[in-house]
């Protein structure tokens, strides 16, 4: 009974009446997807890969961290995933696993202040880093043993005049010699026999290595998500990235899902048209498919709701109202707004899975509508910080709960058919 129940939640999702009143809509694009939870054991095969790319909702993992672990749960740690090499900036988070550095690296970044038109290659990650000095060092630690890996995988720019670095996991090292008569992008891998709590590499002269990625996984079973985003950019700033060093990377770390989770900072945009973000939309999900070479399944996550108490500010595609205040509170004489456009830019994000073969999750739905933002900061414990746009651990957990759930059972219905 409870698969058949499943397998009718699963076709009304899908109907033409009813494709988008759940929140997760055009499920049925994710096949391939939920074929290879369906099929992933904790101790044998492949982990189940899934990437996600986007801006400071993913850069500070509140909710992909709540996702991963609930996947954790339920299929098995399959290792922490891709990151950025090093930490490339003040305040990176990794949950899980803690990043380190020496003081030589220098970094590129597709958005912010190491933003460098000119600068070395950048991939998936949204960084890269580069040094010229021997005995520099990059290295990742597992907080806990159960964070442990027996796998790295690191992707660097082979070049004329590249250096060489050591890569190291446990007792395992392997050398990286970066020298070649052209530039490209090359990911080496390294296994241990056995699951260790760190992994590092080290530079072994003084010419340049650049590092554009940094992976620590299982070999066998469990699920790793990889959460890749630079606080503050848009999905356009992705466009930054080398087609050839993120065509690289996509290959050697084989991602079973893509998520894209944009849309936040293009809602406050008081430049951006919800046409340029289509465009811009259509064109990023056509070079993702092109450079992984393949049809990989890509999931999009709707914006959220968010507010800001600048009325002019919220008035960048139509004059918006104020939100509610929940019972027992006051916002007082500034009330708080959902910006117009954050709404147009979700029509976009939904029109664009149905069109180009995508899911679609609707994170505004999931959180309660417009102004929801107002009523999570309002909640006692609060679930939000109080900008009204970025989730604290707890609403981030509950986000990335809600994620897995809808998809759990979308997967469930897919696999009874």
């Amino acid at each position: 009974m409870a698969l058949l129940i499943a397998a009718a939640a699963f076709a009304a999702a899908q109907s033409p009446a009813a494709e988008c009143g759940a929140t997760l809509c055009y499920a049925d694009n994710l096949a391939p997807f939920f074929e290879r939870l369906a099929a992933t054991r904790r101790d044998s095969g492949e982990p189940v890969h899934i990437v996600q790319i986007g801006d400071s909702h993913t850069a500070g993992d509140m909710i992909t961290n709540g996702w991963r672990e609930e996947l954790r749960r339920r299929y098995g740690h399959g290792g922490r995933g891709v990151l950025a090499a090093g930490r490339p900036y003040n305040g990176y988070l990794t949950w899980g696993v803690t990043a380190s550095q020496s003081a030589g690296w220098q970094v590129n970044s597709i958005f912010g202040s190491g933003y460098a038109n000119y600068g070395p290659p950048i991939g998936i990650s949204g960084f890269s880093q580069t040094v010229r000095a021997q005995g520099e060092t990059l290295g990742i630690s597992a907080d806990t043993p159960d964070q442990s890996f027996d796998r790295i995988i690191v992707c660097a720019l082979k070049q004329p005049g590249g250096g060489s670095l050591t890569m190291r996991i446990g007792f395992e090292t392997a050398r990286f010699d970066l020298d070649a008569p052209a530039r490209r992008t090359e990911c080496r891998t390294l296994d241990s026999a056995y699951p260790q709590l760190g992994a590092s590499v080290t530079t072994l002269d003084d010419r340049v290595v650049t590092v554009t990625s940094f992976a620590t996984m299982r070999k066998a079973g469990g699920v790793t998500l990889s959460n890749l985003g630079v606080s503050g950019s848009q999905l356009v700033h992705i466009a930054r990235s080398s087609d050839e060093v993120v065509a690289a990377e996509l290959a050697a770390y084989h991602p079973d899902l893509i998520t894209l989770a944009f849309g936040t900072n293009e809602g406050f945009s008081q430049q951006l048209t919800a046409a340029d973000f289509e465009n811009d939309l259509r064109a990023q999900v056509s070079r993702i498919r092109r450079l992984a070479g393949r049809d990989v399944p890509i999931l999009l996550i709707g914006a959220p709701d968010a507010n800001t108490r600048t009325r002019s500010t919220a008035d960048n595609a139509g004059p918006p109202s104020p939100c509610p205040d929940p019972p027992g509170v006051s916002s007082g004489s500034e009330p708080w707004y959902t910006p117009t456009l954050l709404g147009e830019i979700r029509q976009r994000q939904r029109r664009v899975a149905r069109d180009m073969g995508l899911g679609f999750w609707d994170w505004n739905a999931a959180m309660g509508g417009r102004c929801s933002a107002h009523r999570w900061r309002n909640q006692d414990p609060a679930l939000m910080r109080g900008d009204h746009v970025h989730f604290n651990q707890s609403g981030g957990a509950q986000i990335g709960r809600m994620l897995f759930t809808d998809l759990e059972r979308a997967a469930a219905a897919y696999i009874s058919r």
